[in-house]
């Protein structure tokens, strides 16, 4: 069986619906707990996902792990093996590859459609931007698009919503991965920033019951063809470049 690892920030901002999708595309997947993990001992994984939290990439002083966190992601970007960045994770890739992560204007929290690019068209994430669909928004940072990346989404809050490097990474600024059920712990963790934006809980949890069941479909769809893609690339040997020196 493929493995999966998937760095978690905070515990409540876990794979939601990504999860029973890796599984039911032969992935096992297991958690680093980002706070805490030893990132320098673990071997590169069949499929690094690197998910959100409410931190900054630039916030290396305060958060130290960041920086072990980053080597892992270059090492797996250098070997060319599959790797999923939502949110923080996006930007940790952008970093990565030599971009700059900032604050925008202002904060984009809400659900709202993706603009595709023409690349973005052609591209496994088109599931997620067909008419009649939202996605999650939830974040105050953003990024330069990196040097040799491809855009795939915007929106009109945020020029970068999603990016490519060839076709085994893959940012996302946005959130696919959310449950309703999910949500609910997400209003209890985020409480503070929710109510500096403000955002009003009922009115974001009558809008994301719905949106995000419709979700569900497409985003097997988009993991299945992404899958696939960043899968067939990889030359047989690749495994044996997998240990970290």
């Amino acid at each position: 069986m493929k493995t999966a690892v998937v760095i978690r920030h905070v515990h409540f901002e876990h794979l939601g619906a990504l999860e029973p999708a890796l599984r039911e595309a032969g992935y096992g997947v297991r958690y680093l707990e980002a706070p805490t993990a030893a990132f320098e001992l673990h071997s590169l994984p069949d499929l690094l996902v690197v998910l959100g939290g409410p931190i900054s990439v630039n916030d290396t002083e305060d958060y130290p792990f960041l920086a072990r966190e980053l080597s892992l992601v270059q090492r797996q970007i250098e070997q060319k093996l599959p790797l999923l960045g939502i949110c923080l994770g996006a930007q940790l890739i952008a970093r990565a590859l030599g971009a700059r992560v900032f604050p925008m204007r202002g904060k984009e929290v809400g659900w709202s459609p993706l603009a595709l690019t023409e690349a973005g068209a052609r591209h496994a994430i088109r599931h997620l931007a067909a008419p009649g669909l939202d996605v999650l928004h939830w974040h105050g940072e953003t990024f330069d698009l990196p040097a040799g990346a491809a855009r795939l989404a915007s929106t009109p809050l945020c020029e970068n919503q999603a990016f490519s490097v060839g076709d085994h990474a893959l940012g996302l600024q946005f959130h696919p991965e959310v449950t309703a059920e999910q949500l609910e712990s997400w209003f209890v963790g985020h409480v503070g920033e929710l109510a500096s934006i403000p955002v009003q809980v009922t009115r974001l949890r009558g809008q994301s019951a719905p949106r995000a069941k419709r979700l569900e479909e497409p985003l097997r769809r988009f993991l299945n063809e992404w899958l696939r893609a960043s899968e067939e690339p990889r030359a047989s040997g690749a495994s044996d470049l997998r240990r970290l020196s």
